[in-house]
């Protein structure tokens, strides 16, 4: 691979700790869930940020592949909604559900089209890959 962009950020403490990105941007609490016995407390969570990222690019991938194919998507919208649960064997696992919403798409064939081949090309899709479950759901207006 040929790297084009770098980033690091560090984690102290866990999932009760603190996150800071090297270069500034990033620079949160964290809290562990009610859920997996935490406070619930301010700070965000693991998979508020693995859904924010996977959004994030998921939404890229999405606009890239509309602009390739001339096709207006207007002010359009991923929602990735992740979940953590536990496999038969007991260990932690991640799903996530892409909810994309294209307001100026009318035809689900041309809406699907978009979302698959941006599954396709997304760096966070591809990385996941065979490793979780990722669900795919085209939002269009009726």
């Amino acid at each position: 691979m040929e790297t084009i962009y770098k980033a690091a950020t560090k984690a102290i403490g866990g999932r009760k700790g603190h996150v800071k990105s090297e270069d500034g941007p990033i620079d949160m609490k964290l809290s562990l869930p009610k859920a997996l016995g935490g406070d619930g407390g301010d700070g965000a969570n693991p998979e508020q940020f693995f859904g924010a990222a996977y959004a994030a690019c998921f939404g890229g991938a999405v606009e890239a592949v509309a602009n390739k194919h001339k096709v207006e998507i207007g002010d359009f919208e991923v929602t990735a909604h992740v979940s953590l649960g536990k496999t038969e064997e007991g260990d932690l696992q991640l799903a996530v559900i892409l909810d994309t919403y294209l307001p100026k798409v009318t035809d689900i064939e041309t809406g699907e089209k978009l979302v698959n081949e941006a599954h396709v090309m997304c760096p966070f899709s591809r990385a996941t890959r065979d490793n979780i479950d990722v669900t795919l759901n085209l939002m269009l207006d009726e």
